[in-house]
């Protein structure tokens, strides 16, 4: 029989929010709950199988992994693109990759609440009425204040729309932004420096390729007022990671609000775990109910089609 993995259904949710009875009937599915991040250990668990399922980038899949997955037939992905997997290995190795539908709707929303949460402080406000403490931070507020965008695509130019809702000025830059085109959301195109000399709050929304990697360094940082907040719901990589946690250190910005990193799950011992100035959460850009059972809906269509033949 046809098996069929699905990884990292860190939630629980694969078969809540979709309905798999019709692969169930054609083949044998089996859903991990855990993460694997050795690569042996990834090859050792998927050896058997003909599908894989994948939550996002979760779990990549490498020339190095699927060199060494001969009886895997189908990579079913979610969303429209999965940088983690080579897609050239799996052309070579016979594996097709299927995409789902995706929406960039939670990952907008939750840009704005890193937002609202790290220049009011609501997590470490929350944390102190919870062990019996009151007020001890002094919030900032939005209006009048500027908004920079690294990055003006799909999810930026709506970031931008909620900012000037905010009643803030918006700057943005990208490789290949224009005059014309930022005006067109609001913006007024400024160079990469002032970006980041006149942003209060910095926030990534840039695709990570070879030209976005490490694109927000130690020079980058050492521009930003110290009481701007820098925000990245995009990639990791695109920001310098040992530059941002020593910026932070040295309290060269207020703060920082990161939900991606270099490496997921988020080390034990990552600094973003202790830094009082930083707002960190799991990556959840993209984690919403709806989003989920699109992923999953067109997952087990996915599947199905490639069972049917």
């Amino acid at each position: 029989m046809i098996k069929v993995a699905v990884l990292d259904d860190w939630q629980h949710v694969a078969r809540k929010l979709a309905d798999w009875s019709a692969v169930d009937a054609k083949a044998s599915v089996t859903v991990f709950h855990d993460h694997l991040s050795d690569p042996d250990a990834v090859v050792e668990r998927l050896k058997d199988f003909d599908v894989v399922c994948v939550m996002r980038e979760r779990t990549p899949l490498p020339r190095a992994i699927l060199e060494r997955l001969p009886k895997l037939k189908l990579i079913a992905s979610t969303g429209r693109r999965n940088a983690s997997i080579d897609a050239a290995a799996a052309e070579v190795q016979g594996v097709t990759i299927a995409a789902t539908g995706y929406s960039s709707r939670p990952t907008i929303e939750l840009t704005w609440a890193l937002i609202l949460g790290v220049v009011r402080h609501i997590a470490a406000e929350s944390a102190q009425v919870r062990a019996g403490h009151w007020q001890h931070t002094i919030g900032t507020e939005l209006g009048g204040k500027t908004l920079g965008l690294l990055g003006l695509g799909n999810i930026g130019s709506e970031v931008a729309r909620i900012g000037k809702a905010f009643g803030m000025e918006i700057v943005a830059w990208s490789q290949n932004l224009t005059a014309e085109r930022a005006a067109e959301h609001g913006a007024t195109l400024v160079t990469k420096e002032d970006l980041f000399r006149q942003a209060d709050v910095l926030s990534v929304h840039l695709i990570l390729s070879g030209r976005s990697r490490g694109l927000v360094g130690t020079t980058e940082l050492g521009l930003m007022k110290p009481t701007a907040y820098l925000v990245n719901t995009s990639r990791g990589p695109i920001v310098d990671e040992a530059a941002l946690v020593a910026a932070l250190e040295k309290r060269l910005l207020a703060g920082a609000a990161v939900d991606v990193y270099d490496t997921e799950p988020l080390p034990e011992a990552h600094p973003f775990r202790t830094l009082p100035n930083v707002l960190a959460t799991p990556h959840i850009g993209y984690v919403s109910e709806e989003l989920y059972r699109t992923f999953l809906g067109d997952t087990v269509k996915n599947v199905l089609q490639f069972l049917d033949g």
